[in-house]
C-alpha cells in the first residue's frame, strides 16, 4: 500500500505519519516512510536523534525510478534509507538548507517516480508525509498520483475541513479513489460531533477521529519517539489502521 498523509499546516501530519508507520511496523509489515518536508523532522518522531535525522541523505532530485530510468526503488532504499528504532525505514526527499534555494519540484518528481515503481518485494507499506498545503496535488503530474490511499489530517476547525474537501477535489482529478479525512486533536465529544457533522456537510468521508492527548505535545517538546506513545494513543491509531483494512487497503505482513 502507498499511503499519502496530507493537510494544512499545524494539523499534526508528522506525528500521525509516524504513529501510522510504527503501527504497521508493529504488525510485522515492512514500512518505508518518506519525509517530503523541506524542514524534515519525521526521523525524530520515529526515534532517531536530531543529528541522525539531519544526517539522513536526501534523495537525488528528478530521478526516473524504474525500467529505463536512472535507478531502481530497491537501490534508493538501500543507498538512502535509514533504519529507525520504530522499525521503519526512513527516506528524506527534500531539505532546504539555505535561503533562496529555489523550487523543490525536482524532489517531488523523484518521490512521484519512486511511488510509481516501488514493488511489494521492497515494502508492504510506503507512507509519504507531505509538506503542508495542496501544491503536491496541483503541481504537474501530482506528487501523489500513484498513491493508493490519501489521508487528509484535519484539526477541529471549519477551515481545516474545507481544506480537506478541496484536497478531495484535486485528488479526484488525479484519479485517486480512496481519500479520507482524519480528525485530529479532538478535545471532547463536541469536537467529535463537529468532525462528523462538518465532514458530512462537505462530503469528506471520515477514517476516524483521534483524541487530543497531552503526551503528543510533551513528546514534541522533548523530541520523544512515537515508540514511547501510551496505550490510548496507539489504540486510536490502531482503529485507523483497522478502518483502512475494511476500506480495502489491507496490508499483509510477511
Amino acid at each position: 500500500m502507498k499511503l499519502g498523509i496530507v493537510g494544512k499546516g499545524g494539523v499534526g501530519k508528522t506525528t500521525v505519519s509516524a504513529l501510522l508507520a510504527a503501527a504497521y511496523a508493529r504488525r510485522g509489515a515492512r514500512v518505508v516512510a518518506i519525509d517530503t518536508d523541506s524542514n524534515p523532522n519525521l526521523g525524530m518522531s520515529l526515534g532517531l536523534s536530531f543529528a541522525d535525522t539531519d544526517a539522513v541523505p536526501v534523495l537525488p532530485r528528478a530521478l526516473i525510478v524504474g525500467a529505463g530510468g536512472d535507478t531502481s526503488s530497491e537501490d534508493l532504499i538501500r543507498d538512502y534509507g535509514r533504519c529507525t528504532p520504530a522499525g521503519v525505514t526512513l527516506l528524506s526527499a527534500i531539505r532546504v538548507n539555505e535561503a533562496a534555494a529555489g523550487c523543490t519540484c525536482a524532489g517531488h518528481a523523484t518521490v512521484r517516480s519512486f511511488l510509481g515503481d516501488v514493488l511489494a518485494e521492497h515494502a508492504d507499506v510506503t507512507l509519504v508525509d507531505m509538506e503542508a498545503g495542496l501544491e503536491h496535488l496541483s503541481r504537474s503530474g501530482g506528487t501523489l498520483a500513484y498513491a493508493d490511499v490519501l489521508l487528509v489530517v484535519m484539526e477541529p476547525s471549519r477551515k481545516s475541513v474545507i481544506t480537506a474537501a478541496r484536497t478531495m477535489a484535486l485528488a479526484d482529478d488525479l484519479g485517486l479513489e480512496r481519500v479520507y479525512g482524519l480528525g485530529n486533536k479532538a478535545r471532547g465529544q463536541g469536537d467529535i460531533e463537529f468532525f462528523h457533522a462538518a465532514a458530512a456537510e462537505h462530503g469528506v468521508p471520515l477514517a476516524g477521529v483521534l483524541a487530543h492527548h497531552e503526551w503528543v505535545g510533551e513528546a514534541d517538546r522533548a523530541a520523544a519517539p512515537v515508540t514511547d506513545a501510551p496505550e490510548e494513543v496507539t489504540r486510536d491509531i490502531d482503529a485507523v489502521v483497522a478502518f483502512l483494512d475494511r476500506a480495502g487497503a489491507k496490508v499483509g505482513a510477511r
